[in-house]
């Protein structure tokens, strides 16, 4: 899905290094099913094997619980419930449970409300999303000016009410006249949104609701009075359900319009207006003067592609789209203010470099560096009235920068009160300055504005709270060396008492897949991990982008393996320094982070004491006949080629489990309602490692029923989840209290 985000080569597998169990015949597979009555909770139904072999290139591929994937079929409902219910059970009677779960409430409600994006309009109007501290969901409000009167325009609360399923606000935007705005709201965690327009002075729906909105995509016109998004295709009956995010459109219609009134502009799978590949994704962007901007990207990579047209043409329907540059050409962010253009790439500089020209005729082969490849990594671009802002990461700290719109004009550095990481808000490019929020390892995140003449200001939209700033908790960034020599980045955040004596229970959290890094961030909850006696430490391996583009491409498809293997790694670092020792030391990844810490425990199960793989991608050569698979093909390869699928398989938990290995104890947690990574990732997986582990140790699979992949859960699931994992991990690691309880 669109997210608003020198090459070693790792050995492919062969058929003969294939581990056993994928080449074994099915009535070995049976023995083993039959072997995990006795490793099981008496009670509990032992998932059947059915096998489905397929062969790709050569190699035949055991899925003794393929169907497992019909979630429906009465045996696979009922083998889930019983145990998820069982999972619930057991995390519920771990001895600290109960008191840790009040102490992430207290923690998360000592502040007198959390505050999500900023976003400005004309008028000095601000519209957020801000949950108070005994409240359960985001609300959707607007204020003029920090110091104006606070209104809520919409409350998805009252849905839940209404239909007893949770509902989330997944994205909103505002008109540039702040008259209107647009919000996409959806059920159970589905991200499955649908479109409302609200008038702002009444907050009143104009219009009716738009399905299939999933991810915004909004545009306004210049007046405000047509909207701009980006939508899915209708499935028809019967269509294959990998089609569902093929052939989208961008789409304009009246404010207040109906479905008839909507104008599809782009759709990918037609080659006029713009030749777009059916599996990408067409969004349109309307700027201050009258231009429109297309960009076309393929769901998962960084890059993308983009044109420049007026919005006059698009009304006339005469576009004439002129291309800006190619996916090709590595552009990562775009920035346009009247007649200049500002892009970062990688092409030719995998640190990122900044270049520029004017909009008539621009040719990114031409255009002049503006700012070259550094020891530094260029990021995000956003355009202001005054400047275009660009951060920089330099280090594990991201500076901000930024440049007036006009010939030679010079890189100037913002000065920030906070040496850590931010993220520069939706952009107003009609008004000067920008909103971003700061945080650290250390520092709560606080919300700031940054003027046209540099300074910076904190909007206190976030209230403080008293957790804010703990002084007994400090971050210690090390570079720890990989199989290979690859120095990889590691956070370790401790007690400033903290004993290096190899006995203190330690989770190792990564992602590191599309070039996402892991930026200090500051986390309420981590604090209750900690006051318990916790370490937390954050990895970033190859995969992620912290040194840029060639340590993404480094662990990604064929080379992937360096990614669990630089996990690896930190694991053992944090062992030989004394931080931890395995049997204390626990591993946690979500969604894509489910490689890294599924294939580090096929590759190393002695090395961990548990695993929590969340909402995890585990399988991952069934990956592409799913409907979020096809999007994902360009970072994790396809099937149907054989680099592509060794490759998949290589990094398939599912497929990488071995008969008779001591695992360590693993809780899986996974949303039923995921659109992004089905559940069946968790169930077969779990369904296999019941059958194949011989440590005894638990597996246990929580389940939400009113909840997808993590996006728009309430505070409620959040907590609680946070408290199973946390109590899971330190039961498992052997901590006093920590027992089961009768």
């Amino acid at each position: 899905m669109p997210r608003p985000d020198a090459l070693r080569r790792a050995t492919l597998f062969t058929a003969a290094a294939l581990p056993a169990a994928l080449l074994l015949p099915r009535s070995v597979l049976a023995q083993a099913a039959a072997a995990a009555l006795s490793s099981q909770p008496p009670g509990l139904p032992v998932a059947a094997v059915r096998n489905v072999p397929e062969t790709f290139f050569g190699t035949t591929v055991n899925d003794p619980y393929r169907h497992f994937e019909d979630a429906k079929a009465a045996d696979v409902a009922g083998w889930m419930k019983a145990h998820s219910e069982h999972a619930t059970a057991t995390l519920q009677r771990i001895g600290g449970r109960a008191a840790l779960r009040r102490r992430l409430e207290a923690i998360d409600a000592s502040a007198s409300a959390r505050v999500g994006e900023v976003q400005r309009r004309a008028g000095d109007l601000l519209f957020y999303q801000r949950r108070g501290a005994t409240e359960d969901q985001f609300k959707l409000c607007v204020r003029a000016g920090v110091s104006g009167t606070e209104r809520v325009l919409f409350d998805p609360e009252t849905l839940k009410k209404a239909t007893g399923t949770p509902h989330a606000i997944n994205w909103f935007s505002a008109s540039p006249d702040g008259r209107v705005v647009a919000l996409g709201v959806s059920a159970g965690g589905s991200e499955d949104a649908a479109l409302r327009v609200l008038e702002v002075a009444t907050g009143r729906q104009i219009g009716p609701i738009i399905e299939r909105v999933l991810w915004g995509g909004i545009s306004w016109s210049r007046d405000g009075r047509q909207v701009y998004f980006h939508r899915i295709q209708a499935l028809k009956k019967g269509a294959p359900a990998t089609e569902k995010y093929q052939r989208s459109m961008a789409c304009v219609m009246p404010v207040g319009g109906t479905e008839r009134s909507i104008r599809v502009l782009l759709r990918a799978g037609d080659k006029s207006p713009i030749d777009i590949p059916a599996t990408e994704f067409p969004f349109i962007e309307i700027l201050p003067d009258g231009r429109a901007i297309a960009q076309v990207q393929d769901g998962v990579s960084p890059e993308f592609s983009a044109w420049h047209s007026t919005e006059a043409a698009l009304r006339a329907g005469r576009p004439a789209w002129q291309r800006l540059f190619a996916q090709a050409d590595g552009v990562t962010s775009l920035a346009v203010i009247g007649d200049r253009v500002f892009a970062t790439t990688h092409r030719g500089a995998p640190r990122y470099k900044l270049v520029g020209g004017r909009l008539p005729g621009f040719d990114i082969a031409q255009a002049a560096t503006l700012v070259p490849e550094s020891g530094r990594v260029l990021g995000r671009l956003v355009a202001a009235a005054d400047a275009v802002y660009l951060d920089v990461r330099d280090g594990n700290v991201k500076k901000l920068f930024k440049m007036a719109p006009t010939e030679g004009a010079p890189l100037q550095e913002v000065q920030l009160p906070v040496l850590g990481s931010f993220n520069i808000g939706s952009p107003a490019p009609e008004l000067p300055g920008v909103v971003i929020d700061l945080q650290s390892w250390t520092r709560a995140r606080q919300i700031f504005s940054v003027a046209a003449d540099g300074s910076v200001a904190n909007t206190t939209l976030q209230p403080a709270g008293p957790f804010d700033a703990p002084a007994h908790i400090t971050a210690t960034e090390v570079m720890v060396k990989s199989h290979d020599g690859a120095l990889v980045p590691l956070s370790i955040l401790h007690s400033r008492n903290t004993p290096l004596d190899g006995a203190n229970p330690t989770l190792l959290y990564g992602y590191a897949s599309y070039g996402i890094t892991e930026e200090p961030f500051f986390s309420p909850s981590r604090l209750a991990w900690l006051e318990a006696g916790g370490v937390f430490a954050v990895a970033n391996p190859r995969g992620s982008a912290v040194f840029g583009k060639d340590w993404h491409l480094a662990g990604q498809k064929a080379t992937k393996p360096n990614t669990w293997r630089d996990f690896i790694a930190c694991a053992e670092y944090l062992v030989a320094q004394k931080w931890t020792r395995p049997s204390r030391l626990a591993i946690w990844g979500g969604s894509a982070g489910g490689i890294l810490v599924g294939m580090a425990m096929c590759e190393r199960p002695d090395l961990f004491a548990a695993v929590v793989p969340a909402v995890g991608a585990l399988d991952m050569v069934r990956a592409e006949t799913t409907p979020n698979g096809v999007p994902n093909i360009p970072e994790f390869g396809s099937r149907k080629t054989e680099p592509g699928f060794r490759a998949l398989l290589a990094m398939s938990t599912y497929h990488q489990i071995q008969d008779g290995v001591k695992y360590p104890a693993v809780m899986f947690t996974h949303g039923v309602n995921d659109p992004r990574v089905e559940v069946w990732n968790t169930t077969k997986t779990a369904a296999r490692l019941m059958a194949a582990s011989a440590s005894g140790k638990p597996v246990l699979v929580r389940l939400d029923y009113a909840a997808g992949h993590g996006i728009g859960d309430t505070k409620s699931q959040a907590l609680d989840e946070r408290a199973d994992v946390f109590a899971f991990v330190m039961w498992q690691t052997g901590m006093p209290g920590w027992e089961l309880v009768a």
